[in-house]
Formats: C-alpha cells, sequence, structure tokens
C-alpha cells in the first residue's frame, strides 16, 4: 500500500475560466472494500472536460451542481495501474493496467483516484496508456453516432469535423464496414484523415458540403456546426442526420420527434453506457482497426494551458494530459 500523506490534483471549487484552474494538494484517498485504488498515468482533456468546467451549456448544472461543482477535483478519462483493491472487490488486482471514462467527472485529472470496479477496463495488450487514454472520450461517443446511425454495406457517409477526437473516431469505426467515408477538415489536416481511412476529403474552410451535389445516406456532425435544415438538400431519400450538439435553440432535442413521419430524419445521439462502448474500443484497438489521433502532450504543471488549448477549437483529436 502506498504511504502518501498528500497527492497532486487538479481543482476548482466554483465554475471557472481555464485560468482560474489550480494544481493543488489533496489529502491521500482510502477505499472502501468495493473500491479500487488507480494510480494515474494519464488523462485527456476534453470537450466534456471544459462543459463540466464551465457550466456549458447551462443543462450541465442539472448533473454536476446548480451553484458549484458537488466534485472539486476534475477529469474524465484515465489510464494507469492499479495499486489497491478493496477486500470486495473481485474483479481486478494491484499492477493491472486500466482505462475509463466517466463523462459525469471521474476525478480523474490526480495522481491516484478511486473507482468502483465497474468503471474500470483492462486495457488491451500491447497497448501503451497514453494511447489507451486518448481512446476513450471523444471514441465513446463516436461508438454511440455509430450504433446510433445504423449504417449498412454501400451507404455513404459523410463526417463533419473528420480531426475531432469524435470524428476521427466515427471515420475508423465506420470503414470497419463497407461504405464510402467523405469528411471535412482543413487543409493542412487532409493528409491525416486520408491516413486514418476517408476515401474524400473536404476543406470546409473553402467548400460548403451543404452546397455541393453529393448525396449522403448519413451525416455525422461531429463538431455540431451545421443543422439539419441547411443538410437537408444532400440528405438522400431516406437519409439520417445525427449532430454532437443540441443546436440552435436545442432543435436537435425535439426535432427527432418531429421528423418521425417524415422519409428524412434527425437522431439525437443520447450517450450509450461504457459497458457497451469500452469492450468495442478495446476490441478496436486490440485488432489494429482504431488509432486514436492525438495531437500533444501537457504536463499535468501546464493544465490550464492544456484547456485553454482544448476551448481554442484549434486542437486535433486527443490532447494528453501526463500524470505521473
Amino acid at each position: 500500500m502506498y504511504k502518501i500523506i498528500d497527492l497532486k490534483a487538479v481543482v476548482r471549487t466554483n465554475y471557472c475560466k481555464a485560468e482560474d484552474l489550480s494544481l493543488s494538494e489533496i489529502p491521500y484517498p482510502s477505499i472502501k472494500d468495493d473500491e479500487v485504488l488507480v494510480r494515474i498515468d494519464y488523462t485527456t482533456v476534453n470537450r466534456t472536460d471544459c462543459a463540466n468546467l464551465t457550466a456549458k451549456p447551462f443543462i450541465m448544472r442539472f448533473v454536476l451542481g446548480m451553484f458549484k461543482p458537488r466534485k472539486s477535483t476534475v477529469g474524465t478519462d484515465f489510464a494507469g495501474d492499479i495499486v489497491e483493491v478493496g477486500k470486495d472487490a473481485k474483479c481486478f488486482k494491484p499492477g493491472d493496467q486500466v482505462f475509463g471514462f466517466k463523462d459525469v467527472v471521474a476525478q480523474s485529472q490526480a495522481e491516484f483516484a478511486v473507482f468502483k470496479e465497474r468503471d474500470l477496463f483492462l486495457i488491451p495488450e500491447g497497448i501503451e496508456k497514453d494511447t489507451a487514454a486518448a481512446s476513450l472520450e471523444g471514441a465513446h461517443y463516436a461508438f454511440t453516432f455509430f450504433q446510433l446511425a445504423n449504417i449498412k454495406a454501400n451507404q455513404k457517409i459523410f463526417v463533419h469535423g473528420g480531426t475531432g477526437a469524435i470524428g476521427s473516431a466515427l471515420i475508423q469505426f465506420a470503414k470497419t464496414l463497407d461504405v464510402h467515408v467523405t469528411a471535412s477538415c482543413r487543409t493542412e489536416h487532409m493528409d491525416e484523415v486520408l491516413a486514418i481511412g476517408a476515401d474524400r476529403v473536404i476543406d470546409y474552410t473553402k467548400e460548403d458540403f451543404t452546397k455541393l451535389k453529393d448525396q449522403y445516406d448519413i451525416i455525422l456532425d461531429a463538431v455540431g456546426k451545421s443543422t439539419f435544415g441547411k443538410c437537408k438538400s444532400v440528405l438522400s431519400k431516406k437519409g439520417v442526420y445525427i449532430s454532437s450538439e443540441l443546436g440552435p435553440f436545442i432543435q436537435n432535442v425535439y426535432l427527432p420527434l418531429l421528423t418521425m413521419l417524415t422519409k428524412k430524419k434527425v437522431y439525437f445521439p443520447v450517450p450509450i453506457k461504457v459497458e457497451q462502448s469500452i469492450p468495442f474500443i478495446s476490441k478496436m484497438l486490440a485488432t489494429g482497426k482504431f488509432k486514436p489521433m492525438i495531437d500533444r502532450m501537457f504536463k499535468m504543471e501546464e493544465v490550464s494551458e492544456a484547456y485553454q488549448y482544448v476551448l481554442s477549437g484549434q486542437k486535433k483529436g486527443n490532447v494528453l494530459l501526463k500524470i505521473s
């Protein structure tokens, strides 16, 4: 058992900006009989972290705490090593390399964190912990899209935002099926998007895909920058539009109801449980069919800079935070 009095963690006491985050010392955690203690090696700074940090959109407050966050330590995903298990924890042992994701704050941006066994998954053999950490948040939401879209062979798919954590995973998941994938990104990233499987790439800064003559069976808006109204003209007769965002006036929540009886439909991606997504991701990693796109890595002491970078909208793929 580790004998440490205090440990470093990324802490905030109120909803705040990235520059207000601080690296603080918190008490070393104790575990209950059914819990597991994990030494964290890597996390990412991702869109979910940023939403949890700022409580934007406002609806996040209903989950995280209306006036102030219930949990002060931030972080949603992680990869690390088990160092201690409670006497009733039977699935893991010290030394196991594990990873996991909790969208409602895993408190994982800390040197050590406590989890229930249901929150942990073994990292596939041969996969490094930094790769494992980068394979969670975006890929989890990509799997939600993938399942909801019910993609079939020979369909034409458009992924808007092919360099994002969600979009880059979506391309790779979709290409496990016999489909044609077109993706959008900036010119400087086209080669990378083609390398992960896209059949065609459009520079969204130079061409508006909604004004082209192409038709798509499924449009997966992984950045939430378009709308169903704009995309209708490039959807096939029974096409489907799915967005990662609520949309203007939260239209992507109610449009699925309004389009139930129309040929072209909107689906809203209510996140799937990690018990479904992470085993799928693990299999994709183990078989070499998925490799997360990694932009850069920050040290734990650079956490404010990491959040500022992600919030700037400039990142591609995943931004890692090295904890230990």
